[in-house]
């Protein structure tokens, strides 16, 4: 944002662009929230969940409970707003139907029907979820995303979006997944990564969060040197083999889970015996808060960047451990993905915020996130000019001053970072007007 002062006068000039803001609604929620219950002054892409691939290459509709009102609504809704509407194909346990339906001899069927149901509908792109991938399915997935790009009737202005994994599969490739991505990431709009689900009460593991942003420096005691996974982890593996940032979307779950059962259980990294594991639900963000929180309970792991609820009963195996993205955890991960030039965010799913009357507190989050640092208000005191500006946790901040707004070079006054929580941000640039009568400043996040 670029702000100039003139004799004590404000003038606004220009504006950031912000990251996207990709979020699915599935079929089957349809009925609970509309496609008009969206706020789509925060959400910028909507995903409709989803087709669902057939071995002979055609598709079946209402798996997921979609339907042609449905599709027809939500696009017309999402245009009327602005918004992109892109249809999905695929989701969990699809890995089978999509290798059936990308073979050589059923390809070209499969990527006719996706484009035809695409223009039928009006939709502005469709978003692969091809689940689990393996290192032996990246000929047919490769071949897909070409076959998509060169085929009639999708031309270039069509989106092209990805659901991938965060990590490989158990004993897969540790690099096939990212290579891949990397060699084609020239036909994608949007590679948005599924971070989440990244714990579970696997053998050799630890009670760990669903989606942190950062491993702490924290390694599996049943394996010493390797890190516990998280948002930095994945992003690191795709940006280390050659995926360009800002194609990149972090998955932000509008979900929970609860860890309970076990020896009891009640905060992260808490080991079990082979004999006794917990178990794990995965509970909405509306269902924790309506049915689990209390303040008390509340705890925020600042290594790991992430929120969960510490809950102790009587008997211990009724204990639980319940982690999952609150409010600051969504402000957090805007942070994060201006401050490693990602493109932008992905939320899984929508109605899991959704209660009707009421506004949805994680989109409400991102919707605060994405518009700081908001209004700068600037004073001039004397010679002095004071600035303020609203920052948000993990936020970066470079305020920067030129006395030319046109064509001159920008110089750094401060770079500002918000290590905790959102507050307000005060700069003051002394004896500024002292020999200077005009004077230009803005305010960029990240630096």
């Amino acid at each position: 944002m670029v702000f100039s002062i003139v004799g004590g006068g404000l003038f606004f000039s220009a504006a950031q662009a912000g990251p996207w803001v990709t979020g699915y609604l599935p079929g089957w929620e349809q009925d609970g929230m509309a496609a008009s219950n969206i706020d789509f002054t925060t959400i910028t892409h909507v995903v409709h969940f989803s087709l669902t691939p057939q071995s002979d290459g055609s598709l079946d509709i209402g798996a997921n409970d979609l339907s042609p009102s449905k599709c027809a609504n939500l696009v017309a809704v999402a245009h009327a707003a602005g918004a992109k509407a892109i249809i999905c194909v695929g989701g969990a346990g699809t890995e089978t139907v999509f290798q059936e339906a990308t073979t050589t001899a059923n390809l070209p069927a499969f990527v006719s029907n996706l484009v035809s149901f695409v223009n039928l509908y009006g939709y502005d792109g469709l978003d692969i979820d091809w689940e689990p991938f393996l290192s032996t399915d990246t000929n047919q997935y490769t071949n897909l995303v070409y076959a998509l790009r060169s085929a009639p009737g999708f031309p270039a202005t069509k989106l092209l979006t990805i659901a991938a994994p965060a990590y490989p599969s158990f004993d897969d490739s540790p690099t096939a997944e990212f290579t891949m991505f990397a060699s084609m990431q020239d036909k994608l709009d949007q590679i948005n990564v599924m971070t989440y689900d990244l714990s579970g009460p696997y053998g050799g593991w630890v009670t760990w969060f669903n989606s942190p942003i950062y491993d702490g420096g924290y390694t599996f005691p049943s394996a010493p040197g390797e890190l516990v996974p998280s948002v930095q982890g994945a992003i690191n593996n795709f940006t280390g083999n050659g995926v360009t940032p800002s194609k990149l979307g972090v998955g932000l779950p509008f979900y929970g889970y609860i860890w309970t059962g076990g020896p009891g259980v009640t905060q992260p990294r808490q080991s079990w015996p082979a004999t006794n594991p917990p178990s794990v639900t995965t509970p909405s963000y509306s269902e924790i808060m309506s049915g689990y929180y209390q303040t008390n309970h509340y705890h925020w792991d600042t290594n790991a960047q992430a929120a969960y609820l510490s809950i102790t009963n009587t008997p211990a195996a009724n204990d639980m451990f319940i982690s999952y993205d609150d409010p600051r955890a969504c402000e957090c991960k805007v942070s994060y993905v201006r401050n490693r030039g990602l493109g932008g965010v992905m939320i899984w799913e929508l109605a899991q915020d959704y209660v009707p009357g009421q506004p949805a507190p994680l989109v409400q989050a991102l919707k605060t996130a994405l518009s700081a640092p908001g209004q700068v208000s600037l004073v001039k005191s004397n010679n002095d000019a004071s600035l303020a500006f609203n920052g948000i946790a993990l936020g970066s901040y470079r305020v920067e001053w030129s006395s030319n707004l046109l064509g001159g070079l920008w110089n750094t006054l401060l770079i500002t970072n918000v290590p905790a929580a959102a507050g307000l941000l005060k700069v003051t640039d002394y004896g500024v007007f002292t020999n200077q009568p005009l004077r230009f400043y803005r305010v960029q996040s990240p630096p």
